[in-house]
């Protein structure tokens, strides 16, 4: 969440200080200390406002990367750093604010879409990087504010070089990326939030429905793309749609059951591994894609 908050000279008392600090110091801690104040200068000057992060920007949280945000260190890319900006749009609505819970599932959901353009295979994100965005809040969107930054982040450690890789891919490479990540997409966006399927038997007949039509268009763009593994995971898939759109018709949960424990199988990301290798794509299954499977 983001709030706005004047931008911070780094002038004043802080520079002030850092000159008291060199004068109360023997020659010999000198040098670090004048080091120290120029790490603490560059990263005073690198703060931007929240509200003024463009698409492309790497940077560094001030504080918890969850909360309310007023400043970060924005920083070059080749630098270690913890965020970066891959996307942007502004939330429509009146002079009312439509609540957080609505304003952060449209994020959600447009974010993932933002976050596809500009960084296509997800197989191929540093290790911890997850999606996530600034929205504005009550106080913000009464004066306007309007812009949600989509961003990816780590919430421990760093990362080095920028994301951005959309134009980097080929049109095949493309097509598959697009088809494969609305499959899992659909699939988790639907996910029933109670695991007793007989009693929300309903909702998880509508994520089977949904799933199967994603595969449905997977499965057709598939057949556009040359290659054995290719068509052998589009034989695969095709079996995969026909059991999830058995489960989405299902009379009763024990048809259910049969049909949702196939379809979940025959869409394990670990499936795909010839294929994304036959296309010249990431190979290595994500960590908490290959939990989930492995269980």
């Amino acid at each position: 969440m983001m709030t706005r908050a004047p931008y911070r000279s780094p002038r004043g008392p802080a520079a002030v200080a850092a000159l008291l600090a060199l004068a109360a110091v023997g020659c010999s801690e000198a040098a670090e200390v004048v080091d120290d104040a120029k790490d603490g200068a560059r990263k005073a000057a690198r703060q931007r406002s929240v509200f003024s992060l463009d698409v492309g920007d790497c940077y560094n949280p001030n504080g918890k990367a969850e909360g309310e945000a007023y400043l970060v260190e924005v920083v070059p890319c080749e630098e270690a750093h913890q965020g970066e900006v891959v996307g942007e749009f502004a939330v429509e609505g009146g002079p009312k604010h439509p609540g957080d819970e609505k304003i952060v599932g449209i994020a959600d959901e447009r974010c993932a879409a933002e976050a596809q353009r500009y960084a296509p295979d997800t197989w191929a994100l540093p290790a911890g990087v997850g999606l996530s965005h600034y929205t504005p809040t009550r106080e913000s969107w009464a004066t306007g504010d309007r812009a949600v930054s989509c961003t990816y982040t780590v919430e421990k450690g760093t990362f080095k070089g920028s994301l951005n890789t959309a134009k980097s891919f080929e049109p095949d490479q493309l097509t598959f990326l697009k088809g494969s990540n609305a499959v899992y997409e659909t699939l988790w966006a639907h996910q029933p939030v109670t695991d007793d399927v007989e009693g929300a038997l309903k909702d998880y007949k509508a994520q089977a429905e949904a799933v199967a039509a994603a595969l449905g268009t997977h499965v057709e763009d598939l057949g556009g793309i040359d290659g054995t593994e290719v068509g052998k995971l589009r034989a695969t898939l095709t079996k995969a749609a026909g059991q999830w759109e058995k489960a989405a018709n299902a009379p009763d949960a024990d048809a259910f059951y049969l049909a949702y424990d196939q379809a979940f199988t025959l869409i394990d990301p670990g499936e795909t591994v010839a294929a994304r290798k036959e296309l010249g794509l990431a190979t290595t299954v994500p960590a908490e894609d290959a939990g989930v499977w492995a269980s």
